[in-house]
């Protein structure tokens, strides 16, 4: 069997619902492949199933469902909740595989579908190729004897255990009384357990993003589109506001004022608070490409180093399972902290923002501003067919961009792992040039569609 990956990308599967790939067909026959593939042994074999709150995901559920069982594995159901709590409860309880379907911070329209070894763990490249041969293979004679069919149920109390698991990152003796906080649920995954943990832990929250319908997830709210949460912490003189994503793997902060404080800032802000406790396995934070220089010499003043990874939060993990390292994280948002969760939380990052924000006792704004970022700019060029980037119009454009930032600053060109784009930024001191920078590449990416 060849051992390449079409299907998956970056984070799983996805796609526009009911199109190719995100079909009932695939669907089920992903459920078969990833169940024979996670078959060790003669137990019971059991798979956790979790989703957002978008109308395919009812689809998809049920398709996953049927391949999982005509494999022999049992399925238990857990409903709409955050990434993290389906890689937290697939570990927990000692299953053999946990499965996410969610387009995380995408449209309504698309979904994917996200797996987990039984570590909790992001599956490896490799072993996502192995489930695609396995796909493309002729199953028939490997699926279930009518005996050992699995079983489907739901696991009811699933909130409740994601619930007391995020408390228990925040630290023991404190609380959040006398805060009021805007949280942002995108109406996504975590529109129940987010708003009751901040609750329980003695906040006053104000919810919006709270009430999905199928197919009102990530819009106009929620960390890809903070401008709601931004206006609500002002309106109603919150402390703080917290936006998540649809399927509450990333998160964003505004502070009192209304003002964004993106994943960077949050990465530096944990990172100071963890050294100075001593909680810091390494002196390394690791990071994306796309995280601000400013970061980087921002870590550097306090000793520490910032380790780059490829965009994906899947690589950051990865990258910090090799050094050791107990913090990392997106400018998106992803922040894993690898104390308390194997995959990004939102809802986790979030509580160790507060729980700085209650022991010092100033302003968000104060606390939460722990550099000044380096101008940067990213533009999105979406394309049709074959990637541009290979176009020697656009190497050429590349070389004379990178000869101009020189040492003072930086270009990345990529494509997005999940949509036909291709994702431009720049960052220097000197603004007029990254948008000067930024412009001519993504002219150059648009006249090959043109000449195309």
């Amino acid at each position: 069997m060849t051992k390449t990956r079409k299907l998956f990308g970056t984070d799983g599967i996805r796609g526009t619902a009911n199109q190719d790939p995100m079909t009932v067909e695939i669907a089920q026959k992903l459920g078969q492949a990833a169940g024979l593939r996670f078959t060790r042994g003669t137990h019971r074999h059991r798979v956790l199933l979790g989703k957002d709150t978008r109308l395919s995901g009812y689809m998809i559920e049920c398709a996953l469902v049927s391949g999982f069982l005509s494999a022999g594995m049992d399925v238990t159901l857990v409903g709409p909740m955050p990434t993290p709590a389906i890689a937290m409860l697939t570990r927990s309880l000692r299953a053999d595989l946990g499965v996410m379907i969610s387009a995380s911070h995408n449209p309504f329209g698309d979904n994917g579908i996200k797996l987990f070894g039984p570590d909790g763990f992001k599956l490896s490249d490799e072993t996502e190729a192995e489930i695609e041969s396995l796909m493309r293979s002729d199953l028939t004679g490997q699926l279930a004897a009518p005996d050992r069919i699995g079983r489907a149920s739901r696991l009811n109390d699933a909130v409740g255990r994601y619930i007391e698991n995020a408390k228990g990152s925040f630290p023991r003796g404190r609380r959040l009384d006398g805060l009021r906080i805007v949280i942002d649920c995108a109406n996504g995954a975590a529109y129940r357990v987010a708003p009751t943990a901040l609750w329980e832990l003695g906040a006053e929250v104000i919810r919006i993003g709270c009430d999905p319908n199928g197919i009102n997830i990530n819009e106009n709210c929620g960390s890809t589109r903070p401008e709601a949460l931004c206006a609500a912490v002002v309106e109603h003189k919150a402390h703080i506001g917290i936006a998540l994503d649809g399927d509450a793997d990333r998160v964003l902060i505004a502070d009192e004022q209304g003002r964004l404080i993106d994943g960077d800032q949050i990465l530096a802000l944990i990172a100071r608070s963890w050294a100075r406790q001593g909680r810091l396995n390494t002196a390394q934070i690791v990071a994306t490409v796309m995280s601000n220089m400013g970061l980087a010499r921002c870590l550097e003043g306090m000793g520490l180093e910032l380790v780059r990874t490829a965009v994906g939060d899947r690589y950051v993990v990865e990258r910090m399972r090799e050094l050791g390292a107990n913090i990392g994280g997106e400018q998106s948002g992803h922040m894993v902290l690898s104390d308390f969760a194997t995959t990004g939380d939102g809802l986790v990052a979030a509580l160790q923002v507060l729980a700085v924000l209650v022991e010092e006792g100033r302003p968000a704004s104060q606390v939460c501003r722990m550099f000044t970022p380096f101008p940067q700019m990213l533009r999105n060029v979406r394309f049709r067919g074959e990637s541009p980037l290979h176009a020697p119009s656009v190497q050429q454009a590349r070389l004379l961009a990178e000869a101009e930032l020189g040492t003072a600053g930086r270009l990345l060109l990529r494509e997005s792992g999940t949509e036909p784009l291709v994702r431009v930024m720049a960052e220097a001191e000197d603004p007029a040039l990254v948008e000067r920078v930024v412009a001519a590449m993504c002219a150059a990416i648009d006249s090959v569609q043109v000449a195309a």
